[in-house]
């Protein structure tokens, strides 16, 4: 690690490592050596927004039945109710965060409940005029929903704050200074937030062991973890949960490895801030913080987990659809390769897919590497003379990229997304350009939003980055269809390579 601090003796790097050692506690197991399930904490946050669901349908229902007006189709309820469930979706209104609080919800949940009664009374009233609705129900109606919502809201919000308190997760604090001596003392001091730090990442080799321990009154000092090494350590040893940097990650130490680590590991990542300079996260319906410090998700941009469901549900259906429909073509293609370029149509190639797990590609051969270094380090064969009429054909119109709709239906890739590289040329990228690596924070695609603004092939690495960050901070279903759309438009301009 390359740091612009002064050299620090191997003795001092070595106690600092030491007392690392000594304070990490091993993960709890079962009397057969198996893990033990999840603790109540992280069970209740996980159980939350099926809970804030609920609240919501409940209220609508009590509503429906208390002040509704008579006579409405039971299908117009239920409409309702899902259109409900969406729109709570779209504002956030089913993420709690580290400070749920009903009221900053309240401005959210009042206008959508008055809007939606009132859209739905006009459109029952348009269709049978019979059953319209005064403004008086109407109004009935909405208050009795947003009071209801609201109760039950606060009681699950204060569930999860409580079980948080009881059930603190592992953290890691990263960053050295006021602002982590800080953080550090706030989290071990206030347990509402379901944190309890159990290391400290300086990223730099000195001890700070006391400054932690200062800083934090009577809490006991934290180990100080100076490598990626020893915080990768620290994760597995001690089943750390979140990970919250005072600092950026590029600006920070190593903190782009350190970034890469914790989301391989599946820790919930978080940027904390004292003075409100950082970009709010899209996503949430407020900002969130910690005692007063500004904290932000920095996994805002990947998708949460029902909408990736969904994603993963429209990647299969349209994958295995769009396989039946090619298969004719794909047909005519491997018999093209194998009579110009002979036995071995399918070309396998190890790539490096979400969260920065390989796995194989599979493509029409188009052309076959000397070797297997030719294959894993060579950037560009497009103008090879070695690649017959039929393999520069597939490549210039991308049916060379068919078989990977199976890797789409595996669940090795996604339709839409960054496009997966080569191990060695992610290494090499990952050091020269800030943020390829967070390319990997979604599946990788077969196309992307990089590829239908013309950059594919020998073009700019740092614009391919720039594009495939913005899709995934910016992501939505929508933007997956016109990607597909923009690709199919261009799929016969002759412009791969």
């Amino acid at each position: 690690m390359t740091t612009e601090s002064a050299p620090v003796p191997r003795a001092a790097q070595a106690t600092a490592v030491r007392r690392a050692a000594s304070t990490i506690r091993p993960p709890r197991s079962g009397d057969d050596g198996t893990p033990v399930p999840r603790d109540a904490g992280e069970a209740s946050r996980r159980l939350a927004p099926a809970a804030l669901l609920a609240s919501d349908v409940l209220a609508l229902g009590l509503a429906a039945a208390l002040a509704a007006p008579g006579g409405w189709p039971a299908a117009v309820l239920l409409a309702q109710a899902a259109a409900q469930v969406l729109l709570h979706a779209h504002r956030g209104l089913y993420r709690t965060g580290l400070s749920p609080s009903v009221l900053a919800e309240l401005p959210a949940l009042a206008g959508l409940a008055v809007a939606q009664w009132y859209i739905v009374a006009e459109v029952v009233s348009a269709c049978t005029p019979h059953h319209s609705a005064g403004w008086a129900a109407l109004a009935c109606a909405a208050g009795i929903q947003i009071a209801v919502s609201c109760g039950a809201r606060a009681a699950v919000h204060r569930s999860v704050l409580w079980s948080a308190a009881r059930h603190p997760r592992s953290t890691l604090v990263i960053g050295d200074g006021p602002l982590a001596d800080a953080v550090t003392a706030v989290l071990q001091e206030h347990g509402r937030y379901g944190m309890r730090p159990v290391g400290r990442v300086t990223g730099t080799g000195k001890d700070t062991e006391a400054t932690a321990g200062a800083s934090a009154g009577e809490a006991p000092p934290l180990p100080v973890l100076a490598s990626v090494q020893d915080a990768g350590r620290a994760v597995v040893q001690n089943s750390v949960r979140h990970a919250v940097f005072t600092v950026p990650p590029e600006s920070a130490p190593d903190g782009e490895e350190l970034f890469a680590l914790f989301t391989r590991h599946g820790c919930e990542v978080w940027l904390i801030s004292d003075h409100g300079s950082v970009v709010r996260s899209r996503t949430a319906p407020r900002p969130d913080h910690i005692w007063g410090f500004a904290v932000h998700s920095l996994h805002s941009g990947r998708a949460g987990r029902p909408a990736r469901l969904v994603k993963r549900a429209m990647d299969a259906v349209l994958a295995s659809a769009a396989l039946l429909t090619a298969l004719p073509v794909m047909a005519a293609c491997a018999l093209a390769v194998r009579v110009c370029d002979g036995p071995g149509v399918i070309f396998r190639q190890e790539r490096i897919g979400e969260s920065g797990r390989p796995f194989v590609l599979l493509k029409f051969r188009t052309l076959r590497p000397a070797d297997e270094n030719e294959s894993a380090t060579r950037w560009n064969v497009s103008s090879d003379g070695r690649m017959s009429r039929a393999g520069r054909l597939l490549r210039r119109t991308s049916l060379d990229e068919l078989p990977q709709l199976w890797n789409v239906v595996r669940g090795d890739m996604s339709l839409v997304g960054p496009r997966p590289e080569r191990p060695y040329f992610v290494q090499q990228f990952s050091r020269k350009h800030p943020g390829y690596r967070a390319r990997h924070r979604m599946p990788v695609g077969i196309t992307g939003l990089a590829q239908v603004n013309g950059l594919r092939g020998d073009t700019s690495i740092e614009d391919r980055a720039r594009f495939d960050n913005r899709y995934i901070e910016t992501w939505s279903l929508w933007q997956d269809v016109c990607v597909l759309a923009r690709t199919a438009g261009s799929v016969f301009r002759l412009g791969g390579s």
